[in-house]
């Protein structure tokens, strides 16, 4: 199928600070000589943002005067249209939509605002490490409630679970990661829905994680948290980002969406108090450029492309990866493999696994520190020839060697 939009060039990255080629993140580990590195690791892609976000910024840059500005109203109207169209959520009033400089200064804040150190938080397992880090470096004590996989090997909550954890540790705040990550779960209604009423029947505001939404494979829909019913609408605090779909991780530039206006104020006093909280001026024109109609038609044809290297990904893994097991992910750009049948049968640790794809170029991402005790986490978002080369090495040099 053809492409209007460029995701096969491979970009040279080295020089430009990104630690997707910087830096190795694994102790001991380093590429041997006549191996080039795939990088596989930190979720950020390999592919140059959309045409209409460069456009953004460069119109911008052509003013030579970077002081002090007020949010341009298209940047809350971008983001309503943007959600109304992607999403199907009609009735967002402006006043709901504010800047955050990242999702996890957000749910540094929330946590700030809603609870006191010492208090536990739920948490599902396996588990985004900058929730780990954020929840443990606050003084809260993290509650894992672990998800689980039917005959299938599909990841399901464990709604039981999550109501006894709750109720047994008094908690009162919750993480829901919606896509999930790292195992790329698209969440169907009914499970939000169900998850929604745990979490209102033991009084919960709920920090809900959407910075994937965008980034849904074909065949799936990603439904917002707060759509499932009116008390859902007003417990949650959802944060969302253009950073993860267009790849500008590196300008910094999140969102929330809080309908509650109790919620809302107590979130944005906590934020105004730290000062860390204040846009970017080519922040605010990159999130206005994505969410042109341009956009959409790039972030159309990146699902179609991650899908393709889903596709080989999984499948080439079943059929050359003795004892490795994968479950195919409906959203996001990563891959969570889980190798304890291989370790099993070679005899080989997770460490020494690790360290041998590193060797040959391969830059993959330890996932015991995601609580997944023997899970690699593998980013596909980079031209399909780079991912079947990062295959072909593991196969030959690693896996069978």
């Amino acid at each position: 199928m053809s492409m209007k939009y460029d995701f096969t060039t491979i970009l040279n990255r080295e020089g430009t600070g990104a630690i997707a080629v910087s830096k190795i993140p694994f102790d001991n580990a380093e590429i041997k000589e006549g191996f080039s590195k795939i990088p596989m690791w930190v979720a950020d892609m390999n592919y140059a943002t959309a045409p209409s976000v460069i456009e953004a910024i460069q119109n911008r840059l052509a003013h030579p005067v970077f002081g002090y500005f007020d949010i341009k109203d298209d940047y809350s109207e971008s983001i309503i249209e943007w959600q109304k169209t992607r999403n199907g959520v009609t009735d967002i009033p402006k006043e709901a939509i504010d800047y955050e400089n990242g999702v996890l200064g957000g749910v540094s804040s929330v946590l700030q605002a809603f609870t006191a150190p010492g208090e536990a938080i739920l948490l599902h397992s396996p588990a985004y490490i900058g929730f780990i880090g954020t929840i443990t470096n606050m003084g809260r004590k993290i509650v894992y409630s672990p998800l689980k996989k039917d005959e299938q090997g599909v990841w399901r909550m464990d709604y039981e679970d999550m109501d006894a954890k709750l109720k047994a540790n008094k908690i009162h705040v919750a993480v829901f990661c919606s896509p999930h990550n790292p195992c790329g779960r698209v969440w169907e209604k009914w499970e939000i829905e169900k998850a929604m009423e745990v979490y209102k029947a033991n009084d919960c505001v709920v920090i809900s994680d959407e910075i994937w939404s965008d980034l849904i494979l074909p065949g799936n829909h990603h439904t917002p948290t707060q759509s499932v019913s009116e008390d859902a609408r007003n417990r949650t605090i959802a944060f969302y980002a253009p950073s993860k779909t267009f790849n500008l991780a590196g300008l910094v530039g999140s969102y929330h969406i809080v309908y509650n206006q109790y919620l809302r104020d107590r979130l944005i006093s906590k934020a105004e108090k730290t000062e860390y909280n204040s846009m970017n001026v080519l922040s605010m024109h990159a999130l206005i450029g994505a969410y042109r109609p341009e956009g959409y038609e790039w972030v159309d044809e990146l699902c179609q492309v991650i899908d393709g290297n889903m596709e080989f990904a999984c499948n080439y893994i079943r059929e050359h990866f003795e004892g490795v097991r994968v479950s195919r992910p409906q959203g996001t750009y990563m891959l969570f493999v889980d190798f304890e049948g291989w370790c099993q049968k070679t005899g080989r640790s997770m460490d020494q696994l690790i360290k041998a794809g590193w060797d040959v170029g391969v830059a993959w991402q330890d996932g015991r520190p995601f609580h997944g005790e023997y899970s690699i986490r593998i980013n596909l978002a980079l031209p399909l020839t780079k991912v079947q080369e990062a295959f072909g090495r593991l196969n030959k040099y690693v896996i069978n060697a």
